[in-house]
C-alpha cells in the first residue's frame, strides 16, 4: 500500500450543536482530540455525517480553523469542500490550503441530476484550475445515494490522468465493493477509501487504501487494529474480532436514521446529551427510539 499518497484509517467526524443551533466548537475539538488519540490517522471533518451542506461557508471556515486552532496538525485534517457551485468550491479550499490543510474531500456539483461525465469533468477541471496550488491532494466523493451525481470509472480515470498529482484518491460511500475493486483494477497507485465499515477488511486485502467512515466516531480503535494487522496473519483472529465489533457499532447505528443516531452513540459513549442535537432539516432521535438505542448500545462489545 506503500505507492498510495493518502492512506489510513479517517472519521467522518460528526459536528455536535449547541441549544442555538450553532456549531459546539468546544465539544468539536475534544472530539477531534479523542478520535485522533483512539487511532485515527485523520480527521474528515465537514462530509455528510457532519451535515456539512446544513452550514454556510463561514461555520465551514469557523470549524476547520478551530480545529487547527485546538492544536489539531493540519496533515491529520481532510475538509470537505465541494458544493454546489464551483467558485464556493474553488474558495473553501483555497481557505484550507491557506491555512496549511492540503488534502481535502471534494464532492461534485450535485444539484443537477442526470449530468454528463464531459459535464463533471468539466466540473471538476475547472475547479482545479482556479484552485492553481500544487500542493493540493483530492479525494472524491462518490456517494450517490445522497447526492445524486455518481462519478463513473472511466471520470475517474480520466481525472487521474489529466491531474495525477492533485486527484489521489476516492471516497466510495455507495457501498459497493465490485466498484471499489474496479476503480482500484482502473487506477493502480490511486487511494480508494471506502465509507462503509464493514467493507475495509476486504477493501484493504483488494489493495484498496483504507476508509473514512461514520462508526470511527465510535470504534476507532477497532478500524486501526483492522488497518494495522490486516496482513499480519498471527493477528488474524484479533483483526476478525475487531471487525465484528465494527460491525456490531455500524448495524446499531443503522437502526434509526444514521447520522442522528451516530450523534446519539457518541453521546452515550461520551455521556454528553448535547450530541443528541442535529440541525434540520434532520431531527433528533425521539424518546422511544433513544431509549431503545441506549439498551442496544449497552449491549454492544
Amino acid at each position: 500500500m506503500s505507492n498510495h499518497k493518502i492512506t489510513g484509517v479517517y472519521s467522518a467526524a460528526a459536528t455536535p450543536l449547541n441549544t442555538d443551533g450553532n456549531p459546539d466548537i468546544g465539544l468539536f475539538t475534544e472530539h477531534c482530540h479523542r478520535l485522533i488519540n483512539e487511532g485515527c490517522h485523520g480527521v474528515a471533518l465537514l462530509g455528510t455525517t457532519g451535515e456539512a451542506n446544513s452550514f454556510s461557508s463561514a461555520e465551514r471556515h469557523m470549524l476547520l480553523e478551530a480545529a487547527l486552532n485546538a492544536g489539531i496538525p493540519a496533515d491529520k485534517l481532510l475538509p470537505g469542500t465541494g458544493v454546489v457551485a464551483i467558485p464556493e468550491t474553488v474558495e473553501l479550499t483555497k481557505h484550507a490550503l491557506s491555512l496549511g490543510v492540503t488534502q481535502v474531500v471534494m464532492l461534485p456539483p450535485f444539484y443537477y441530476k442526470g449530468v454528463s461525465d464531459e459535464g463533471l469533468f468539466t466540473a471538476y477541471a475547472q475547479t482545479l484550475e482556479k484552485i492553481g496550488d500544487n500542493r493540493l491532494q483530492v479525494i472524491l466523493y462518490h456517494i450517490p445515494q445522497v447526492s445524486g451525481v455518481p462519478l463513473s470509472v472511466p471520470l475517474i480515470s480520466r481525472l487521474v490522468e489529466a491531474f495525477p498529482d492533485t486527484v489521489v484518491g476516492i471516497k466510495e460511500s455507495a457501498g459497493d465493493f465490485n466498484n471499489m475493486q474496479a476503480i482500484t483494477a482502473a487506477c493502480p497507485g490511486f487511494s480508494v477509501l471506502c465509507g462503509a465499515d464493514p467493507l475495509l477488511l476486504p477493501l484493504l486485502k483488494a489493495g484498496g487504501a483504507g476508509c473514512i467512515t461514520a462508526t470511527s466516531n465510535l470504534v476507532a480503535n477497532s478500524l486501526r487494529t483492522v488497518y494495522d494487522n490486516i496482513h499480519d496473519e498471527t493477528k488474524s483472529a484479533e483483526v476478525e474480532a475487531a471487525q465484528a465489533r465494527i460491525n456490531a457499532f455500524r448495524t446499531l447505528s443503522n437502526s434509526y436514521v444514521q447520522i442522528p443516531t451516530i450523534k446519539a452513540m457518541v453521546g452515550l459513549k461520551t455521556g454528553n446529551a448535547a450530541w443528541k442535537r442535529t440541525r434540520p432539516p434532520l431531527v433528533p432521535l425521539n424518546d422511544a427510539e433513544y431509549a431503545a438505542l441506549a439498551e442496544g448500545y449497552s449491549k454492544l462489545p
